[in-house]
């Protein structure tokens, strides 16, 4: 199972690929970098907005178990935050 690890800078106003599709099931951690209150980091699909999406608190983990050909995006709210991308694929 590879291991894929990156830091995404994202946009306040456009949706960034921050977990291409794959053939099989993936898990990916998700992890805000910030520490500062009130900066969050937004996540849905490609035509996700900052008022449309779920978020991650600062400084908060999540996991996601994504299917097969399933994509994920973040936004952050302000601009220029920073997102700890962890992907195991199964390839």
């Amino acid at each position: 199972m590879p291991i894929q690890n990156d830091i995404k800078t994202l946009s306040d106003t456009t949706a960034t690929l921050v977990c291409p599709n794959d053939s099989m099931e993936q898990v990916v951690h998700l992890h805000n970098m910030t520490k500062s209150s009130n900066e969050y980091i937004h996540l849905g699909n490609a035509d996700m907005t900052l008022t449309n999406s779920i978020h991650i608190d600062p400084g908060e983990t999540v996991t996601y178990h994504l299917g097969a050909g399933d994509e994920l995006f973040a936004m952050s709210n302000p601009d220029g935050l920073e997102l700890g991308v962890l992907r195991i694929t199964q390839d």
